[in-house]
């Protein structure tokens, strides 16, 4: 394991700082950056910097990247719950950056969606981030200034955040698996084009191809966990519970993620609680920035195996993700999985019957071929088509705080659409509303010529992004706001 980039752990001992960098994750390349003690700001605040690293993603190969703290991922944050998330971050980029927490709902001036939730930090400059999350679970950071979010998660701007639980299930290994695919070159560096208007050479900008901006989104060929290439093989003794905790980093690419030689239960899905249930056909779909919390238990004979497989895309071959071999000697059979607590900050119930109904279409725009490759600055290519148009700068619609929501994604595109909303916690809803899944979810996945719809509650107040999650699409003009008062 000494070359994994998977982080295992188990419950820490209380420490003095409620956030803290979990040492024991073995993250080829950045083990002294881990090791060393955290910096931190004249008021005590943990400083987390966005600046330029390194990895060897190819044999004998550096590949340049962006990371916060030079990493990627970047370090992992952990928390109790009820405990202040209390960050400083430093912004040593070229470009203007920012921090959003995917899955939190927490306060909107901490969403970090540069310009409509706080101004871009400008190269050299600092945000300070104090928010305590309300919610237990696993979270998803990353960068997200807008035009160029895209673009700088691709270059590694991402890392994870977990907030525990008081009634955590018991289980013998927590594994934290970050999902990635990377596209590069020859030479191992990313692959991109490179703007000629962008300044010196040292400090060009990454930008999309038309084909990148205007089809299913950037795909790479090299899949990695936590920034090592897959698969992840690990070894624990038989009949040993894993908690895995599947996250989806990658910007476009939509992994369908099947379970082989273990039974799997989810146990929390884009870091909310659910009853434990075994996905159907033994496969979870983990969109774009998505996360799964699954619990399995190891084989119970030596040398078998369990393993994760990510099916392949059209023209690609099935590949493992992760392996887990049962080695030494056997633990007792654990007794059923027993999952968090609902979260009591949701409600019971939506009252469909008061909600304020919208359907968006999700389009592409006519004429788009006759954009350039290469642009400058991304194009106009998708669009978010609510009922009544709306001019820019105005919210998709407004509501007051505590207003049921149902809204109907339509998709008139020709690919799959995963459709996020920031701020809250949804249900998707059956086709008849007539009920709802028994999970929540902060995005879904819209199957071409299809139409999802869902509910939440809009309790939190301020401007909330709504828009696609594969960040080419938003970064082409797929995305817009509502607002809450």
């Amino acid at each position: 394991m000494g070359n994994c980039r998977v982080a295992v752990y188990k419950r820490p001992r209380p420490r003095e700082s409620p956030i803290r960098i979990d040492r024991r994750a073995l993250l080829a390349g950045a083990a002294a950056s881990l090791a060393a003690a955290p910096v931190r700001s004249r008021d005590g605040a943990r400083v987390i910097e966005a600046r330029a690293g390194s990895l060897e993603l190819s044999p004998g190969k550096t590949t340049a990247i962006e990371g916060f703290d030079g990493q990627a991922p970047g370090p992992l944050l952990r928390l109790r719950q009820g405990e202040p998330l209390d960050l400083t971050l430093v912004n040593a980029l070229a470009r203007p950056t920012s921090i959003h927490w995917r899955g939190m709902r927490g306060p909107n001036a901490f969403d970090g969606v540069a310009p409509l939730t706080q101004k871009a930090v400008e190269p050299g400059g600092r945000f300070p981030i104090r928010v305590t999350p309300p919610d237990a679970g696993t979270f998803l950071y990353h960068a997200h200034a807008e035009p160029d979010m895209a673009a700088q998660v691709e270059r590694g701007l991402y890392g994870a955040l977990i907030v525990e639980e008081n009634d955590a299930p018991p289980v013998d290994h927590d594994v934290l698996a970050i999902l990635d695919d990377w596209r590069l070159d020859d030479s191992g560096a990313i692959a991109a084009c490179q703007s000629a208007d962008a300044g010196e050479a040292g400090a060009r900008a990454f930008v999309h191809s038309r084909d990148e901006l205007a089809g299913a989104g950037r795909r790479g060929a090299l899949v990695t966990v936590n920034s090592a290439p897959a698969p992840f093989a690990m070894e624990a003794a038989p009949r040993a519970r894993a908690r895995l905790r599947l996250v989806n980093a990658a910007t476009a690419r939509l992994m369908a993620v099947r379970f082989e030689g273990a039974r799997a239960q989810v146990i929390a899905i884009d870091s909310q609680p659910c009853r434990a249930f075994a996905p159907l056909r033994d496969t979870i779909p983990i969109g774009p920035g998505a996360r799964f919390d699954v619990v399995l238990d190891l084989p119970a004979l030596e040398g078998q195996t369990a393993r994760l497989i990510l099916a392949g895309e059209p023209g690609e071959p099935d590949r493992p993700l992760v392996t887990l071999t049962a080695r030494g000697a056997p633990v007792e059979e654990r007794p059923p999985v027993k999952a968090p607590a609902p979260n009591p900050l949701l409600p019971a119930e939506i009252r469909l019957q008061a909600a304020r109904r919208l359907d968006i279409g999700l389009d592409s725009i006519p004429g788009a071929a006759g954009v350039p490759a290469c642009p400058a600055g991304a194009p106009t290519l998708w669009r978010l088509a609510p009922q009544r148009p709306v001019r820019a700068g105005e919210p998709l619609f407004a509501v007051r705080r505590g207003t049921p929501v149902a809204l109907g994604f339509v998709n008139r595109s020709p690919v799959a659409q995963v459709v996020r909303v920031h701020g809250h916690a949804m249900r998707q809803l059956h086709q008849l509303d007539d009920g709802w899944e028994p999970y929540w979810r902060d995005s879904v996945i819209v199957a071409p010529g299809r139409t999802v719809r869902v509910a939440f509650v809009a309790d939190n107040p301020g401007r909330w992004r709504l828009g696609s999650g594969v960040m080419e699409h938003a970064a082409a003009g797929m995305a817009g706001f509502f607002e809450v008062s």
